[in-house]
């Protein structure tokens, strides 16, 4: 049973991506899905990283972790970030699932940010519905 599923914001530098990379292969038997959420801007698209990972234990908490719109790509070239994530989540046998948002700047808050990809993000079938 899954009562609370809450992003947990890393940074946007390639240290936060590789500490996300490492709870990744660290938690594999955990891992829910991963994602990369894309979003436009005025430069091009600005990309996060996030991977979900199923509760601890008995716990009822859901975990997703998230490098928020850190990367930004002007052009159809993969980031050296994004390929780093890419090969950890396809290591682990997960394929990042690719989504196209609103970028986190539309919304006054960014806990409103996180309500809405989590709405997305249930309708798509990609987390599973609260119990």
């Amino acid at each position: 049973m899954i009562l609370n599923q809450r992003f947990i914001e890393l940074g946007e530098g390639y240290g936060d991506v590789y500490e996300l990379c490492e709870l990744i292969k660290s938690n594999s038997d955990r891992l829910h899905r991963t994602f990369i959420l894309s979003s436009e801007t005025h430069s091009g698209h600005a990309l996060s990283l996030a991977a979900a990972f199923e509760p601890a234990n008995d716990g009822k908490f859901m975990p997703i972790y998230i490098c928020r719109e850190g990367i930004i790509q002007q052009n159809t070239i993969k980031s050296k970030r994004r390929l780093l994530f890419e090969e950890t989540a396809e290591k682990v046998g997960s394929t990042p699932a690719v989504i196209e948002l609103k970028n986190s700047s539309v919304f006054a808050e960014t806990e409103l940010f996180y309500q809405y990809t989590i709405g997305i993000l249930r309708i798509n079938k990609l987390l599973p519905p609260l119990r």
